[in-house]
């Protein structure tokens, strides 16, 4: 009987096809890439998703960074428990074969069915501040892999104004040290979040951009050398592909200025009230999910939102058939930005109004993702409340915005998309048990 195959599985942020033909210098041969179709909303969450489950959005729910808890009535982003994400994993015949699986930093991963698990888990202090930790399993494993990396896993690196390649550098040689181990994993999944950063604050055709890349490859040439040693194969893909942007649109002042979405005033500071609400947007780069307490509401807030600068197009799940994401955590409409523009979350009309947290680094009270914060802002100790620093997004589909995937096995044929690719990889690890 053949022996079982390993895999390393690096999901690279940002790695757009078009991205990468555009800068041919890197250390990586270009036919090394293929193009390939991603799901919408292109989106971390929801590309992790879907490949995780060879599964389309509508199907495992993950149909953001970010998820409205209707029960709660509460908007919560970057939440990490893998119950978020239904549907079988396409290792589970792998695992039950008694493989080891191992996942480094992939979104939702909490609770998940694999012997090593690791992801940034920060403690905040009730006296303000934060202590830096990573959740890891087994216990002890992030200090076993701090030891052979030679330094902390800094969050600080890995987002908000200080943000940099200095956590991908980290995650891959976690990884490397993770691979070269006498007990490796079968199957490890890492993420590398790194080239998104500078591709946001400057845009994809920038010269930071281009040695964001340089820095890309490095990391995965540290991967590639240890697979190689470990005996493992590697497949790499991106999750999305940014795009250049100019401007944000602002869905949830027009629903305050009409009256659909509420607010409650706190010394001065202007709070959402979402209990209140009747319609609000719940922004995720190039798309945003507006929910709509009351059905009959749907079409007068369709009609309120058209006149929005920076929409491009309002989609009925539950009547247009076009619509993706067919999903009870959908919201009643979805709107995709026109091109050139992004969705921000703000709803106040005055810097003297904004909320206590919109001036830090706050992924998780914010009704929306905040790309802000990869930025220093005023006074001192803040994070930028300028929308117009912001030069990339992501979140369509479409021409231009396919992502690039290689393997070192072969597939068998090529994918159609993300999720067959996924399926693809799960059938070539299960044709040689």
């Amino acid at each position: 009987m053949a022996m079982a195959r390993k895999l390393v599985i690096v999901q690279a942020a940002a790695l757009g096809y078009d991205f990468l033909q555009r800068h041919r210098g890197c250390r990586w041969q270009d036919h090394d890439f293929h193009s390939l179709e991603t799901v919408f909303p292109a989106l971390t969450c929801t590309v992790q998703a879907s490949f995780r489950t060879a599964a389309a959005p509508a199907a495992h729910g993950m149909i953001a960074n970010g998820l409205y808890h209707r029960t709660l009535r509460r908007p919560m982003f970057w939440e990490q428990s893998s119950a978020l994400v239904a549907g079988p994993r396409f290792w589970e015949k792998y695992h039950a074969a008694g493989k080891r699986v191992a996942m480094l930093f992939w979104q939702q991963s909490l609770g998940e069915d694999a012997e090593i698990l690791l992801s940034p888990a920060p403690i905040h202090k009730h006296s303000g501040g934060m202590i830096q930790s990573v959740y890891s399993r087994p216990a002890g494993q992030y200090e076993t892999l701090r030891r052979r990396v030679g330094r902390d896993f800094e969050l600080m690196r890995y987002w908000g104004p200080f943000a940099s390649s200095a956590s991908s550098a980290w995650i891959a040689q976690a990884t490397a040290a993770l691979l070269l181990d006498s007990h490796s994993p079968d199957l490890c999944l890492t993420y590398l979040p790194a080239l998104d950063y500078d591709l946001q604050r400057f845009g994809p055709d920038a010269p930071r951009a281009a040695q964001a890349l340089d820095d890309l490859f490095a990391q995965l040439d540290i991967l590639k050398t240890a697979a190689r040693k470990s005996g493992h194969d590697l497949l790499v893909f991106g999750d999305y592909a940014i795009g250049p942007v100019h401007s944000a649109a602002y869905p949830n002042r027009t629903l305050l200025e009409q009256g659909w979405m509420a607010t409650r005033t706190v010394r001065g500071m202007s709070y959402p009230d979402f209990a209140a609400s009747r319609a609000f947007a719940l922004v995720d780069h190039e798309v945003a999910h507006v929910y709509v307490r009351n059905p009959a509401d749907v079409p007068c807030v369709r009609q309120t939102l058209a006149s929005t600068p920076g929409i491009a197009a309002i989609l009925e799940p539950g009547k247009d058939a076009a619509s993706p994401c067919r999903h009870p955590n959908t919201g009643e409409l979805i709107l995709t930005a026109a091109d050139g523009w992004w969705f921000a979350y703000p709803w106040w009309g005055s810097r003297k109004e904004e909320p206590d947290f919109a001036g830090h680094v706050d992924i998780h009270n914010k009704p929306g993702y905040d790309p802000c914060e990869l930025f220093l802002g005023w006074p001192p100790g803040t994070v930028s409340r300028n929308t117009s620093r912001i030069r990339g997004s992501h979140g369509r589909i479409g021409p231009g915005r396919r992502i690039a995937w290689m393997a070192t096995f072969d597939p068998g044929r090529a994918p159609a998309d993300l999720t067959d690719l996924a399926t693809l990889t799960r059938n070539w690890l299960e044709d040689s048990l």
